[in-house]
């Protein structure tokens, strides 16, 4: 499973670098940047493996501070997933549990495809998303990323894994939290 979803990253990177290299003005993520790591949404099984193994090999007081922050995280979540719309869901901000205190991913090498993707044009189910920070401009064309069609690879993925629960999803401070499985 770990070897199939680092190619699908690779993928996905490469993608990413192509619209960057392409749209250098428009590109905007950058070292120091955390816009992403502010966006509220989930992980597929794979993705949570994942991090969950990489998580464990940090350092035991970074451990305990990441858990920390989970649990505030996962509190919003919480608080804020109760009968509300996909609109409300989209303007939400729920800093990323792994962000460190310099703005950086403390699990940048296997960070979920949200994060991989965010700063460039996507399209899951027919609608466009893009970074407020980028500079992409709406009504115009620009090489867009297919979220459905990575969906689907991490959906396979995952079904390797757990058939049963491939489909679920969960937000990264619930992983953390062993608030999966």
């Amino acid at each position: 499973m770990e070897k199939e979803l680092k190619q699908l990253f690779n993928q996905i990177d490469n993608a990413v670098a192509t619209v960057a290299q392409k749209h250098p003005r428009e590109f905007r993520c950058k070292k120091g940047c955390s816009d992403c790591c502010n966006a509220v949404f989930d992980i597929s099984l794979a993705e949570a493996m994942l991090i969950k193994k990489y998580f464990s090999m940090l350092g035991r007081k970074t451990r305990r501070q990441v858990l920390k922050k989970a649990k505030e995280a996962q509190k919003t979540w919480d608080e804020n997933f109760v009968a509300k719309t996909i609109d409300d869901i989209s303007k939400l901000r729920i800093p990323c549990p792994l962000l460190s205190r310099d703005e950086e991913c403390l699990l940048y090498e296997v960070r979920p495809v949200n994060c991989r993707t965010y700063g460039v044009p996507t399209e899951i189910n027919g609608h466009g998303h893009v970074c407020s920070l980028s500079g992409f401009k709406a009504g115009q064309s620009y090489p867009t990323i297919r979220l459905n069609i990575i969906q689907e690879e991490l959906l396979k993925i995952s079904g390797q894994v757990d058939p049963q629960k491939a489909n679920q999803r969960w937000p990264i401070s619930a992983v953390l939290l062993d608030k999966v499985y």
